[in-house]
């Protein structure tokens, strides 16, 4: 079976970049415990970097939910 470009690329894109999005998640997690943030600084890490994780999240469910 021969798979286009189109699908290697679509199979990338989705599970390059999870992983990717995975991996920063873990990065930013010993961020905030080697700092010792704190529940807090904790929060505001999360919410502050990975803020433009989500947008790319959620743009890839309104893509999916437009597509249906």
């Amino acid at each position: 079976m021969r798979f286009t470009e189109e699908q290697i690329s679509n199979f990338g894109l989705t599970w390059g970049l999870t992983l990717f999005i995975g991996l920063m998640l873990l990065i930013i997690w010993d961020l905030a415990r080697k700092s010792n943030a704190g529940k807090f600084g904790t929060f505001i890490l999360f919410f502050v970097l990975a803020f433009g994780i989500l947008g790319f999240i959620i743009k890839n469910v309104l893509q999916w939910l437009l597509e249906m």
